[in-house]
């Protein structure tokens, strides 16, 4: 495979099964000039499994990228060389190292070309009840109590579903401040996935920590359900066009025949609207 030089190629690698290692990714990182891995052994390990021979594998990771960064796009910028991005499991940047190098990339007019593959996100959400319209990818849970729990607040404005990862030495702690915080909404968790132990869980946070509890091995990747605020705005929009509608009436009607003309319309009773505008209950004799 002849690959362009001068080229940085951001390659998704599998974040289990190897199975899911893509024809194209293979022949990329087969002919590149230089792979920057977040670990370097775990590429070699990688690259053997697909016999892929020798290569010039050069670490960038969270602790070493920006000193790394311009040595990279002199390479690839000066020298012509073509680069493959990888990282330990799926698709760089995503919760993982490459940021910069793919903004000085930008910055320094270098063609960047991704190389799609395997991701727990896209995995989770392709089973996902609630859909993928509105999604809002927030990456790692604040780790501290207190930062968590703003965290969790903001979160919970949010119409759609908030798609997250966790460790597993914080997920137990994190779904038991989602089920103190929001405790009717549900939660699809992704664990392994792709892996021999894989499992998919759905229910409410409260539902879900005992046997979280119980086995909290593996990477998680969880999506929450949103506010279903949707249904909310529209209740919103219905009641501020109701509250317009009665000021504009009042200038015109007396409140007996507001009430009537507004209980057909919003489905309430001619009584609780007039008590609402007047105070007062309506007596028979006003045909109310």
């Amino acid at each position: 495979m002849a690959l362009d030089s001068g080229v940085i190629y951001v390659v998704a690698t599998p974040i289990g099964n190897l199975d899911d290692m893509t024809y194209r990714a293979v022949n990329v990182l087969r002919s590149v000039g230089i792979i920057a891995a977040e670990d370097t052994r775990h590429t070699r390990m990688l690259l053997s499994h697909f016999g892929i021979g020798e290569k010039r594998l050069l670490s960038m990771h969270e602790h070493n990228e920006s000193s790394r960064v311009a040595e990279l796009l002199r390479l690839v910028a000066t020298e012509g060389e073509s680069l493959a991005l990888v990282s330990d499991a799926g698709t760089p940047l995503i919760s993982d190292p490459g940021t910069l190098l793919v903004k000085e990339a930008w910055s320094a007019g270098i063609r960047l070309v991704p190389i799609v593959g395997a991701s727990s996100l896209a995995a989770l959400l392709s089973v996902s009840p609630f859909g993928a319209v509105g999604v809002r990818f927030v990456g790692f849970v604040p780790a501290r109590a207190g930062s968590r729990s703003e965290f969790l607040e903001e979160l919970g404005s949010h119409r759609g579903p908030a798609l997250f990862l966790e460790a597993p030495h914080r997920i137990v702690a994190t779904l038991e401040a989602i089920a103190l915080a929001f405790p009717e909404r549900r939660i699809l968790i992704g664990r392994e996935l792709t892996k021999l132990h894989e499992q998919i869980l759905l229910g409410t946070a409260r539902d879900l920590l005992p046997g979280i509890e119980a086995e909290h091995r593996g990477e998680f990747v969880c999506l929450l359900e949103g506010s279903g605020d949707a249904k909310a705005d529209g209740d919103a929009q219905q009641k501020f066009g109701r509250d317009e509608l009665i000021r504009v009436l009042k200038a015109e009607l007396p409140p007996r025949k507001i009430a009537k003309v507004i209980a057909r319309l919003y489905g309430e009773t001619a009584r609780d609207v007039y008590r609402s505008l007047t105070g007062e209950d309506a007596s028979d004799d006003e045909g109310v």
